[in-house]
């Protein structure tokens, strides 16, 4: 095997989350990431920025960021106690997702009427969640292949049951008394 081929293997394996323990430590990294995030974000207080306007625009999408990682810290606490639940791993990955959105919509009002500095320290906090989100959505895409792996055979399984009991005899009626 060359060696670039080796390369790409190692490139395509590392940040895979093979267990539930990997599992428990990439989400404890995004709580520790996200954490990271929320005192940038209340420096960024869009009641604190001179255009009261841009403040007044701003302010909502401010409170959704807020309440975003807050979502987003119960929907990891309830995936980490069922590792295996696929709605669950969307839920949180959509909830990151969400966060992001919102904070990016955020930052550009930040940079244009607040604190560019802080922006850039928002983003930089954001970014810094990115790998555990690619390695979030890896996991999810293995959780799918595996229940549909698992589906497939209980599928299988009840296909061949189903065809044995349709092999099998009636059953003689009952006498009448």
């Amino acid at each position: 095997m060359r060696w670039w081929w080796c390369l790409i293997l190692a490139a395509t394996c590392w940040g895979q989350v093979d267990n539930e323990w990997d599992l428990r430590k990439l989400l404890d990294e995004l709580d520790r990431g996200t954490s990271r995030v929320k005192p940038v974000l209340v420096q960024a207080d869009p009641a604190k920025w001179s255009d009261r306007g841009a403040a007044a625009n701003y302010a909502p999408q401010f409170k959704s960021a807020q309440n975003q990682i807050d979502y987003l810290r119960t929907t990891r606490i309830e995936f980490a106690k069922q590792p295996e639940r696929l709605t669950l791993a969307l839920e949180t990955f959509f909830r990151l997702e969400s966060m992001e959105q919102s904070l990016s919509s955020f930052t550009d009002g930040l940079r244009k009427y607040g604190n560019p500095a802080v922006a850039d320290l928002l983003d930089g906090a954001v970014r810094q969640n990115s790998t555990n989100r690619n390695r979030l959505r890896q996991y999810i895409s293995s959780l799918a292949q595996t229940k549909e792996q698992e589906f497939q055979i209980a599928d299988q399984e009840a296909q061949r049951c189903r065809a044995n009991l349709s092999r099998q005899p009636a059953p003689p009626p009952a006498r009448k008394k």
